[in-house]
């Protein structure tokens, strides 16, 4: 089985969807583009944090991610 990202953009979107991904049960795995391009000296402002689970979680986690979308 493999990742899929399921988000891309601001870290205190990303954390809120993530709570309520893993309140199912569901691990998230959260890359933190910002912190790793401070670390190396550099700075991103694009898609700053990305989001990503297990391929095989997504269709119990696809109502989440549109009720996500349809939020905002």
């Amino acid at each position: 089985m493999g990742v899929m990202k399921i988000y891309s953009g601001s870290e205190i979107l990303a954390d809120g969807l993530k709570l309520k991904i893993e309140a199912i049960g569901v691990e998230v795995i959260k890359k933190d583009n910002l912190q790793s391009a401070r670390l190396a000296g550099f700075g991103n402002t694009d898609l700053a944090v990305e989001l990503f689970i297990d391929e095989k979680h997504y269709a119990k986690v696809s109502p989440i991610l549109e009720d996500f979308r349809m939020s905002l």
